[in-house]
């Protein structure tokens, strides 16, 4: 396990006026996903396989002692919301959930390691939470307020979230009516660092949003279909809540590399740190077998007509798989969840 290099917190001075954050993308229906982008036609043998893909380890510190997630609720959300995304985190260390598993699907990210050969943790739990249902920076957010947000959160007089640069991640979640730079048009989430600039410290942390009243074609796809899609039915959510539905797909993006690439220096593809390929961005839109391109893969549907791919507690969910590798292609529970 390794503590976060001091020297980090000069580098993110130095960088704050020209690095752009992690970007998560939401599958885009009428986009390749980078995977496919990177083969040779349809010759693949495995989703998202390419032996022209390439991710290399840095040399940064990955999250290798238990992970905990600390949630910023930003703008109004239901409780009914909040225990759908709850339980998702929550799923990942729940080794008991029903085949294929949540955590079946992250036995793929706990393969990643740092220079010492320790592991990406088993064990991700549900932290600290902080509510900011009355909007204290706008409902218009810049990448850079989003981490005044944070600051907020971090250093209130009243239960502030706690800081644990080398096992707690942060999650700042934003309501449907918040807009958020980017959002819908370039991003339906992204991860980086806070600088010490802003917020006091270097602390791993993303920002996902709800779509359903600005994009929800875009950011919770397939559960909502773009216009331009004529002939093309939604598929039904497995929660019954299609912007939350869409979001956790986005969040566990999100928390995948976050653990495998906390500070942007450990595992990526590709030679530019400052817009690096992750191990979810190779898998962009592969849900399941034969994924790819405006496919989701084979996927599993309820009884009462639900599209999901992977079991929780409780509950079901559509993930998008991770990139294993060690056998260079894109994985999903069913790969490790023995």
């Amino acid at each position: 396990m390794h503590q976060f290099p001091v020297l980090l917190s000069l580098i993110a001075v130095s960088v704050l006026l020209m690095v752009t954050p992690v970007i998560g993308y939401r599958p885009w229906p009428h986009l390749k996903p980078n995977s496919s982008d990177l083969t040779l036609g349809s010759s693949k043998k495995f989703e998202g396989s390419s032996e022209f893909v390439q991710m290399r380890y840095h040399m940064g510190p990955v999250l290798t002692a238990n992970i905990t997630v600390h949630i910023v609720w930003y703008g109004r959300w239901q409780k009914s919301q909040k225990k759908i995304i709850r339980e998702f985190i929550n799923s990942i260390s729940a080794v008991d959930a029903k085949r294929p598993s949540v955590a079946g699907w992250w036995k793929t990210v706990q393969l990643y390691t740092d220079q010492t050969g320790a592991n990406i943790s088993h064990t991700v739990h549900l932290g600290e939470e902080k509510n900011d249902r009355f909007y204290s920076h706008g409902k218009k957010l810049t990448r850079l307020s989003i981490q005044s947000v944070i600051k907020s959160a971090v250093t209130a007089s009243t239960k502030p979230l706690p800081i644990n640069p080398r096992s707690g991640l942060f999650l700042l979640l934003t309501s449907d009516d918040v807009y958020v730079q980017d959002f819908c048009g370039q991003v339906c989430g992204f991860h980086y660092f806070t600088f010490p600039s802003i917020v006091g410290y270097t602390l791993p942390y993303a920002w996902v949003g709800n779509s359903a009243k600005l994009c929800p074609g875009v950011c919770a796809y397939p559960f909502a279909v773009p216009k331009y899609m004529t002939g093309f039915k939604p598929l039904k959510s497995p929660n019954g809540d299609v912007g939350v539905d869409g979001m956790i797909s986005v969040i566990g993006h999100e928390i995948a590399e976050l653990a495998t690439n906390p500070l942007v220096n450990a595992w990526y593809a590709g030679q530019d740190p400052v817009a690096p390929v992750e191990i979810a961005d190779l898998c962009e839109g592969i849900y399941g077998t034969g994924g790819g391109g405006s496919y989701t893969g084979q996927l599993l549907n309820d009884k009462d007509g639900a599209t999901f791919n992977m079991n929780g507690i409780g509950r079901r969910y559509l993930v998008q798989w991770v990139w294993n590798h060690i056998l260079n292609y894109c994985t999903g529970p069913n790969a490790l969840d023995q």
